[in-house]
């Protein structure tokens, strides 16, 4: 696999993003420079990290060991809800910049709106800023809903970039995808395999085993068959490397369709409902 094989996706901006990353939701800050570190010399060329996660100075360790080229790994990261509000998340910013030990942030996403504080449009203004000032290259958000992005575009100048959202083939969320694209906001899902509870499918498996390929490479190439960002994550090197070899084959219209079909929903979601959602992702 090389990168070449990875199609870039245009942002606004002229920015372009890979279409496959590497996320580390959920890995351990002294094993993620190894794991990020093995991403890279498989051919990965993005990265997905946050503030909440506590491993961004695992990721920069990642970027310094691998000998590449600053500008050739496409670097995202998030702020976490409790550093929301304009002066905050400058700050909060400024943090994630020294822990990655960059200059400038290739995309920088509000990690989820938290409506009952109420911040997101204070904190969106902050990143209008970072935006303008060229410490990042592109901003965005996560989790956002039809109702946060209507607020947002209508309450200040930049349109989001970016909706990372959970997106997979039993929690399609129709409504925020079909926004995005109404809006050009690109959609980048986050848990694309359904945390693997979508492998087990039987249209899924047997599109695995028409085509030759593993259930989790039919449900990732299914998602960027359909213009999406995935970010799946892994330990394993095999899986890795299988993660990022999805554009070596297709899916026909009838695979699709069955995929499409397996929509179940809000029974589908694996993670917080962003309506309702309010933890404030504690500083470590």
């Amino acid at each position: 696999m090389t990168t070449s094989s990875v199609p870039s996706l245009p942002l606004s901006g002229d920015v372009e993003i890979p279409q496959v990353g590497l996320g580390v939701f959920q890995v351990p800050d002294d094993g993620t420079q190894a794991n990020v570190e093995q991403a890279l010399e498989l051919g990965y060329r993005h990265v997905d990290t946050a503030a909440g996660y506590y491993n961004e100075a695992g990721v920069g360790a990642a970027l310094r060991a691998s000998g590449l080229r600053r500008e050739d790994v496409f670097v995202t990261t998030k702020l976490r809800n409790g550093d929301q509000g304009y002066e905050q998340a400058l700050r909060a910013f400024e943090d994630s910049r020294r822990a990655h030990g960059v200059d400038q942030v290739d995309l920088y996403l509000i990690h989820w709106p938290v409506p009952s504080k109420d911040l997101y449009v204070e904190t969106w203004r902050a990143f209008e800023k970072l935006l303008a000032e060229g410490a990042v290259r592109a901003i965005g958000v996560s989790n956002f809903l039809v109702e946060h992005l209507d607020r947002l575009v209508a309450e200040t100048d930049v349109v989001p970039a970016v909706n990372q959202v959970e997106v997979h083939p039993t929690f399609q969320q129709a409504a925020v995808q079909r926004r995005c694209v109404e809006l050009g906001v690109a959609v980048e899902a986050y848990s694309p395999l359904g945390r693997g509870a979508d492998l087990d499918a039987p249209a899924v498996v047997a599109a695995a085993a028409e085509l030759g390929v593993t259930p989790a490479q039919v449900v990732l190439r299914w998602a960027v068959q359909q213009g999406r960002i995935v970010i799946p994550k892994s330990l394993s090197a095999a899986r890795q490397a299988t993660n990022l070899d999805v554009f070596s084959f297709e899916l026909s219209a009838d695979q699709v369709a069955a995929i499409d079909a397996l929509e179940a929903g809000v029974e589908g979601r694996t993670g917080a409902d962003p309506a309702t959602a309010s933890f404030t992702q504690f500083r470590a």
